[in-house]
């Protein structure tokens, strides 16, 4: 695990460039779609085809899986505040279980801790508690917040970060703040209308939230922007195929478990 100042990405080609530019001011942590199973569906690999050509795209997206597959999963910021992508699930219990996993990791490996990390989820709200199945998968679970005091008490933490779903004011605190949920790409796949957010750790540790608010809709015409409504349209066709993202905050109808 890494330790240091943190800033966590939902998507790590939006900030590669910049850890570059910045390598000790910026961290990248390791999210679901840093997976060729799940990158792959959502556009990655044909964007680096269409981008590159069949052979040199294919052999690009195959090397950032591989960087993927050795990126760290979580950080620590003066051990006091935990980053990660998804959550804590049922399985995680300890910072020690976290810091054990090996790299490379693929999701294949059938690890219950990466699957955790990767892809859990909070509940609901505050008033659900417990281990509860979550609607993006056979396996996946969702933690209450007695889940979150427990491992923050257990830890010496104070607080845990994470991503993963997309909230409507960019952030939302869950288990009486004790875990937030930041999410920093605005109107997510063009549908979702959300704004995004990015978290300001202070010295004092204290936690201040900077909104990113969705740009309106361009107004534009085939003529004059030929290449807007080609992207549009690309985004269009990319979102049929993509599995549901419901946005956190926004009712979703009921949804029954197998």
């Amino acid at each position: 695990m890494y330790k240091s100042r943190v800033a966590s990405s939902h998507d790590v080609a939006l900030f590669d460039n910049i850890q570059i530019q910045y390598p000790d001011n910026v961290h990248l942590i390791r999210g679901n779609h840093e997976a060729p199973e799940v990158n792959s569906i959502f556009g990655f690999r044909a964007e680096c085809i269409a981008r590159m050509g069949e052979t040199d795209g294919t052999w690009a997206w195959t090397r950032f899986n591989t960087l993927f597959s050795y990126l760290p999963l979580a950080a620590l910021i003066e051990e006091k505040i935990i980053c990660m992508h998804g959550g804590i699930g049922r399985s995680i219990h300890s910072v020690e279980q976290i810091e054990k996993l090996e790299r490379p990791l693929t999701l294949d490996a059938k690890s219950s801790v990466l699957m955790d990390l990767l892809w859990s989820d909070p509940t609901e709200n505050d008033s659900v508690e417990g281990i509860r199945p979550n609607a993006r998968g056979p396996g996946l679970v969702s933690s209450g917040p007695d889940r979150v005091t427990e491992f923050c008490k257990r830890n010496n933490l104070e607080i845990i970060i994470r991503g993963h779903e997309c909230v409507l004011d960019g952030f939302e605190r869950f288990a009486q703040g004790q875990l937030i949920t930041v999410f920093s790409a605005t109107n997510y796949c063009g549908t979702s209308k959300n704004a995004g957010a990015i978290l300001v750790v202070g010295r004092d540790m204290v936690i201040v939230p900077k909104l990113i608010h969705p740009f309106p809709p361009a107004i534009h015409s085939r003529e004059a922007y030929p290449e807007r409504i080609m992207e549009d349209i690309w985004m269009k066709e990319l979102n049929i195929h993509r599995p549901p993202t419901p946005t956190r905050g926004r009712p979703q109808p009921a949804l029954a478990f197998r």
